[in-house]
C-alpha cells in the first residue's frame, strides 16, 4: 500500500504465461493446472517448466563465465536501490556514444528503456530484431564500473550480433544483467528499484519481478544507495 507522499510502485516484469515468446532453443513455458477444483481435486496446483532464461529474468556471471557465482550468490545491492531509466532513440542499438551523453557513473544501475517495451511485447512470437547493446557500448558499461544493467527484451546482446561478446564483456566486469523488462509504464529518470531473482543454487539465470518508485520530492526518504 503507497503511503501518503510517496509515488506509486510501477511493475515492470512480464507477466509469466504458458506458451509466451521465448530465446529460439531455449525450453517453451509450460503453465498448467496439474490439479484443478473444477475437475473434482480438492485444490489448484499449477505445474511450470520453462528455461531460467524466460521473461523477465537476472543473468548470473556463470551463464557466460566458467565457474563464476550463480544467481544465488548475487547481493541484494546489486539490483535494489537508486536506479536510473534512460530512453534509447537509437532503432537498433545501445552505442557507446549515446551512453557517453548520459555521464554514467561507478555504481549506477542503469535500465535501458528502448522501442523494444511498446513494440516486442505486443506479439506471441518471439522479435529477432530487438534492440541490443552493442559490444561498443558494453565495453564502456565496463569501464563505467556500473552496477547492474536492465535491457527490455530477452538478451542484452542481438539475437544474431554480438550477443555472447556483449554477455561476456558486462558478466566478468561484474555487472548483473536484468532482461525481459517491460518499461512501457515508465519515462527516462531516476528510481527506486526492487528486482531479485529466484534463489536457485549455482543457477547461470532465474526468472525476478522488478518494480520501480519514481524518486521524488514527495518520497518519504531517500532510495537505497
Amino acid at each position: 500500500m503507497t503511503e501518503p507522499g510517496e509515488a506509486p510502485w510501477i511493475d515492470v516484469s512480464v507477466t509469466v504465461r504458458h506458451g509466451m515468446p521465448h530465446w529460439p532453443g531455449n525450453p517453451p513455458i509450460v503453465l498448467e493446472r496439474s490439479m484443478d477444483i473444477g475437475r473434482g481435486d480438492d485444490c489448484n496446483v499449477s505445474h511450470l517448466a520453462m528455461g531460467v532464461h524466460s521473461g523477465t529474468h537476472i543473468d548470473g556471471p556463470v551463464h557466460f563465465v566458467h565457474q563464476a557465482a550463480g544467481v544465488d550468490e548475487m547481493p541484494l545491492t546489486a539490483t535494489m536501490g537508486a536506479a536510473r531509466v534512460i530512453e534509447i532513440a537509437h532503432p537498433r542499438q545501445v552505442t557507446a556514444d549515446e551512453l557517453r551523453r548520459h555521464a554514467l557513473q561507478a555504481g549506477e544501475r542503469v535500465l535501458f528503456r528502448t522501442s523494444n517495451s511498446a513494440r516486442c511485447w505486443q506479439t506471441d512470437r518471439f522479435v529477432e530484431d530487438f534492440v541490443y547493446i552493442s559490444e561498443q557500448a558494453a565495453v564502456h558499461l565496463a569501464e563505467t564500473r556500473v552496477r547492474a544493467v536492465g535491457i527490455d527484451y530477452l538478451s542484452v546482446g542481438g539475437y544474431r550480433t554480438d550477443g555472447a561478446k556483449v554477455h561476456h564483456i558486462l558478466l566478468t566486469a561484474g555487472i548483473w544483467i536484468i532482461e525481459g523488462l517491460n518499461l512501457s509504464a515508465v519515462r527516462a529518470g531516476p528510481y527506486e528499484m526492487i528486482c531479485l531473482p529466484v534463489k536457485l543454487h549455482g543457477s547461470d539465470g532465474a526468472p525476478a519481478r522488478a518494480i520501480l518508485r519514481p524518486i521524488t520530492q514527495g518520497l518519504s526518504g531517500p532510495a537505497t544507495s
